[in-house]
């Protein structure tokens, strides 16, 4: 579970009600059923409309995606690599197919593959780029589609506002109904920019930043199994795979070796 998803949008939503109640407003006047169905179900509607079937169609795991933790071990990766390195020194690029059952991510498996059949380096590194391209593609096609859903819930939150404004101007010869309808056609409103600001925007940011963590993992991944083909020595790959470690995995990773951080 992805605790600062789960925090953030209980968070967000709790200062809202504390808002509310704070404020002395009943907590009914916010409550409009026919509002709901406009905000929410106009942004989903627009935001599949908007995009290819084959993906608007998974919004919703997509949403469910922004709770869950993604895997991302980059000090086990850097500990797999090297280890790798040290056994294809010892004993040959060959012996690392024995290893391939271990490995669970689909894009090392294939890189390390190719290596195997002895493909050309050049040709192998076009090839996974490639494929660095694809998996990127898919990742920022989850983010905007919750940028789409962001900007399309205000949209449809003055949708409703309208349409609340024109029932009320229906009723302007009985004064008693001004205010209660106004009161309706502003929360439409207010739902669109809760579900914009609150929910829809913070996720495809979230959606974002994991992209950037898993595309660094991929370049990893890369490098590594190009310099394991290129032979070179392992405390040369571990030093280059460092490089990609923020501070703090940096000092986890040689914590876990016994070592001090540089």
């Amino acid at each position: 579970m992805d605790l600062s998803t789960v925090l953030g949008v209980l968070m967000a939503f709790g200062m809202i009600f504390f808002g509310i109640f704070i404020g002395k407003s009943a907590p009914s006047a916010f409550v409009d059923l026919p509002s709901v169905f406009i905000t929410i179900g106009g942004a989903l509607a627009s935001t599949i409309a908007s995009h290819p079937k084959e993906r608007s169609f998974r919004i919703l795991s997509v949403i469910m995606s922004t709770f869950k933790e993604p895997k991302i071990d980059n000090i086990g990766l850097v500990r797999t690599l090297v280890s790798f390195s040290e056994k294809a020194r010892r004993e040959g690029l060959l012996s690392l197919e024995e290893n391939l059952n271990e490995i669970d991510d689909p894009f090392m498996k294939k890189a390390l593959q190719l290596v195997i059949d002895g493909t050309d380096p050049e040709l192998l590194k076009s090839m996974m780029e490639a494929e660095m391209d694809l998996i990127e593609e898919d990742l920022m096609a989850n983010k905007a589609m919750m940028d789409s859903a962001g900007s399309f819930a205000p949209a449809y939150g003055m949708i409703g506002t309208l349409i609340g404004l024109i029932g009320m101007l229906r009723t302007l010869n009985n004064p008693e109904t001004i205010g209660p309808n106004m009161s309706v056609a502003l929360v439409t409103t207010f739902y669109g920019s809760i579900l914009s600001n609150a929910v829809f925007l913070p996720m495809g940011e979230k959606l974002g930043r994991r992209a950037i963590k898993i595309l660094r993992q991929k370049q990893m991944i890369l490098e590594g199994v190009l310099s394991i083909q290129a032979g070179e020595n392992p405390r040369i790959l571990e030093e280059k795979l460092k490089s990609f470690l923020t501070a703090e995995e940096k000092a986890a990773y040689e914590a876990s070796l016994g070592r001090e951080a540089a």
